[in-house]
């Protein structure tokens, strides 16, 4: 089993990339690894890394879709203090912070035109000056390793990715494959989280009563290895030590048929309507289906607005009726709407409010925030 370094699996697509990128670690060589969300890119990036001859040194995963776009200049290269409001003191960027080890860039496809040009630049010459500093730039030696969820070449003839840094980062390019092309490996997948989880939690691991197996195989993981593994974690902690029957498996959607094989990759705007309906009409908290696997790079920002716009639809555009759709207490509104506007996740509502009089009850009470507004 091909599991020692975290990525586990026997299927001969696990067995192929494996194969790879034990071949190119030991080089400095770019690799950009696609993939749908939850697939295990970070996983397999941090295997590169940990048997590349900069192992010693850090590696730095940035979320190219979970920072605002103004803060990525700073994020990337760093800042001194005083160059922009909020810059209190000098700071180091991921690209200075990480010399001599590897940059993973996380949904690499998020960044605006005007940052990939920026890094294209630094990819070219390896100069690094900070936000606001008047100094000679610094020189750093890095290993890029970058992660998309995205067709970059449909990117590219969208003009949305610039062409030249698509082949500057493609010099090796490995494609994980979802969970549902490679239902064999769940059994293993299963055995590894629970054990894991089991000593993490000091509790029993759970039984699995008749054609519970089957029902995971069977089942589509739109969320592929991450959601897997927050099903186990759910078990562990609800059912410690006892049977796990079918109709007590936390699965988000159990009426979801499997996905042919070989159908096409989920766009964001069918992975964002699949969480929505997890939602509202699986009771799965926002934090759960929507902030965990944003904050841990598995889902980008283009499907957090996606769901947003699907809760304004259905709310005629009040931002307090869509926390409570999306099973968040009162008490969590400023925090949902403060998610929403640090991440440039926010639509506006305005397109969505019905002058009609049968919509009235949509309306947002007195003192809604308006998003975006300042506060």
């Amino acid at each position: 089993m091909a599991g020692a370094s975290g990525f586990i699996g026997t299927t001969p697509a696990v067995l192929a990339i494996l194969d790879d990128a034990y071949a190119i670690a030991a080089s400095d060589s770019k690799v950009l690894i696609a993939g749908e969300s939850g697939v295990g890119k970070e996983v397999l990036a941090r295997l590169i890394h940990t048997n590349s001859r900069r192992r010693h040194r850090p590696m730095l995963s940035i979320n190219c879709a979970g920072v605002p776009e103004g803060l990525l200049e700073s994020e990337f290269f760093g800042h001194v203090r005083g160059s922009f409001t909020g810059a209190e003191r000098d700071r180091q960027g991921f690209l200075e912070s990480a010399d001599t080890g590897t940059v993973l860039l996380d949904e690499v496809g998020e960044m605006s035109l005007r940052m990939q040009g920026m890094l294209l630049r630094f990819l070219e010459s390896g100069e690094i000056q900070r936000v606001g500093c008047e100094r000679p730039r610094t020189t750093v030696d890095v290993r890029i390793i970058a992660a998309t969820n995205r067709d970059l070449l449909e990117q590219v003839r969208a003009k949305e990715f610039r062409e030249d840094l698509y082949y500057r980062l493609n010099i090796v390019y490995l494609v994980v494959p979802p969970l549902r092309e490679r239902r064999e490996d769940i059994p293993l997948l299963l055995d590894h989280f629970l054990k894991a989880l089991s000593t993490q939690f000091g509790v029993p691991e759970p039984e699995f009563g008749p054609g519970v197996m089957t029902a995971l195989q069977q089942y589509d993981w739109p969320g592929n290895v991450r959601e897997l593994r927050n099903v186990v974690e759910r078990m562990m902690l609800t059912r410690p030590g006892q049977v796990v029957t079918v109709d007590k498996l936390p699965l988000a959607s159990r009426r979801q048929s499997p996905a042919p094989a070989g159908a096409a990759a989920r766009t964001p705007e069918a992975i964002a309507e699949t969480c929505y309906r997890n939602m509202v009409e699986g009771g799965v908290p926002f934090w759960t289906a929507v902030y965990e696997p944003f904050m841990l790079r598995d889902m980008t920002r283009e499907i957090v607005r996606h769901v947003i716009l699907r809760g304004l639809q259905q709310t005629k555009g009040n931002y307090r009726l869509v926390a409570e759709l999306l099973n968040l207490p009162a008490s969590d509104y400023k925090r949902f709407m403060n998610f929403l506007q640090k991440h440039d996740c926010a639509v506006p509502f305005q397109g969505f409010r019905s002058v009609s009089a049968t919509h009235d009850r949509y309306q947002a009470p007195a003192g809604t925030p308006v998003p975006g507004a300042r506060r």
